[in-house]
């Protein structure tokens, strides 16, 4: 079976990946999206790849905001993105931090929260997709280690045209290129 016949993921880190990292986004009204990120979720469509989010939302388990308001925020993305034609396939966050306000939230090292791959590894495992077949685009050195830790490539976001970088690592992950 050929690359382009096996099930190809692609996994977003959201805040300074797909929107502008204002510190702590929730506010549906103050979503901001990077250059190119919704052509870029658009091209993995397209691609017919998976599309997926992991990230870490400390800010809920330090009680900077509710799960309630990091959905809504999620909710406006998806909606954003539908206008487009484009979506996400799932959205995985981990609230969790060794300072959390509320016990159930309050973890040191959770297997969640990158840089641990345990996001990713659901994400994987919930699609059928083998780690050779998916690729993290990520602008932190965790986003990095938790891919790492998966066994999936890793791409960092540096800034830039977003559609770009995800086109390119489409085409490393199938040996094709996707037209816009």
């Amino acid at each position: 079976m050929s690359n382009a016949q096996r099930p190809v993921m692609v996994i977003f880190d959201r805040d300074g990946v797909l929107n502008v990292d204002h510190g702590y986004a929730y506010d549906p009204a103050k979503l901001e999206w990077v250059p190119g990120a919704r052509a870029a979720v658009k091209r993995v469509n397209d691609a017919g790849a998976v599309a997926v989010i992991a990230t870490n939302q400390s800010g809920i388990g330090r009680g900077y905001y509710a799960e309630a308001d990091m959905e809504a925020f999620h909710a406006e993305m998806l909606r954003q993105l539908a206008s487009e034609g484009a979506w996400v396939d799932a959205i995985y966050f981990a609230p969790h931090h060794e300072d959390a306000a509320e016990d159930r939230y309050r973890a040191a090292d959770h297997p969640d929260r990158k840089p641990n791959p345990g996001m990713l590894l659901r994400a994987l495992a919930d699609f059928a997709v083998a780690p050779a077949d998916a690729v993290m685009i990520g602008d932190k050195p965790s986003d990095m280690e938790a891919a790492r830790r998966a066994g999936v490539r890793g791409v960092v976001y540096s800034g830039g045209d977003l559609e770009a970088l995800v086109a390119a690592a489409l085409a490393a992950l199938t040996g094709t290129t996707i037209p816009k």
